[in-house]
């Protein structure tokens, strides 16, 4: 049977639809025009996939263990990140690092460097391997994301503020169920230049949406760009934000994985763009927490 749709064409309640055009105009602080946040995204692959649970089909190879995907990520771990945090580092720019729990669990020594640098923690699920899904009863979703947040909590000493999906994976009732536990904001739908307030039952949760198209996995492994292809589009967008900005402000969001951005032929690349994006006047480089911060309080101001 298909969903039903609202007079605004919507089939699903989780946000009200509102075109960026009609909307009342958002400033960042100090005046800024555009605000740029990068999320760093740190994830696993277990050595089996979890009986009942539900993967990408493409994720393991005909037989496991699967050493090759699982090592190729492990690379990010034990070598790009550091490239990656070194390169957001030298152009002031604060990582939101999106772990999921099995990177907590397994990479203490990794926990332990990253509460050491101005970053931003935000919950990624429990592990490649197990992305949440329709398939999943509200009980064992619950529990899901109850035991992404305390395994956070143990690791770093504080609840997370915001989540992102493993590979953006979320069921019917996510968006409830994080605002439930305390979630404050979400990044998994890709469908705006702006923050925005989502439909809960309890609690406020707000969207961060990140720019799916300038996702390094989804450019660079998915659709098969070229790395300098890859820095231009980064270069080209900002431009193009940048120039839409003038009325009312406006949000890039780069989310990268280090195990692929983080490789010493492309870095560079990425290098080159943030220059190309910090080399500006009026940008705001904030982690997802101060985006949200800000917008819940001017939206706040400019529905009172």
């Amino acid at each position: 049977m298909p969903a039903e749709r609202g007079i605004v064409g919507m089939d699903h309640p989780h946000y009200e639809w509102n075109p960026i055009t009609i909307r009342p105009s958002i400033k960042w602080p100090n005046g800024d025009r555009v605000a740029l946040t990068v999320v760093v995204n740190l994830e696993c692959i277990e050595l089996k996939p979890p009986s009942g649970s539900y993967h990408l089909p493409t994720l393991y190879s005909s037989g496991v263990p699967d050493y090759r995907n699982m090592s190729h990520r492990d690379y990010g771990h034990r070598v790009g990140i550091f490239r990656v945090l070194d390169v957001l580092e030298k152009y002031g720019i604060k990582p939101t690092v999106a772990l999921d729990a099995i990177t907590i669990t397994n990479y203490p020594w990794l926990v332990k460097y990253i509460s050491e640098r101005d970053c931003e923690i935000i919950a990624h699920g429990i592990s490649l391997s197990q992305i949440i899904s329709s398939r999943m009863p509200e009980k064992v979703e619950r529990a899901y994301i109850k035991e992404t947040i305390d395994v956070i909590e143990k690791g770093f000493g504080f609840r997370p503020k915001g989540w992102l999906g493993t590979e953006y994976g979320e069921s019917s009732i996510t968006p409830r169920l994080l605002a439930e536990s305390g979630i404050e904001y979400l990044c998994d739908w890709v469908n705006d230049e702006q923050p925005y307030l989502m439909t809960t039952p309890v609690g406020k949760l707000f969207s961060l949406p990140l720019l799916l198209d300038l996702d390094d996995q989804f450019a660079l492994k998915d659709r098969g760009f070229e790395v300098d292809t890859y820095a231009e589009m980064i270069r080209m967008a900002f431009d193009r934000i940048y120039d839409d900005s003038s009325a009312s402000g406006r949000l890039l969001v780069l989310h990268i994985h280090p195990w692929i951005i983080g490789q010493p032929f492309r870095i560079g690349y990425f290098e080159e763009a943030l220059d190309h994006i910090v080399s500006r006047d009026s940008v705001w480089k904030a982690s997802g927490d101060e985006v949200i911060n800000w917008y819940s309080q001017i939206s706040v101001s400019k529905t009172n």
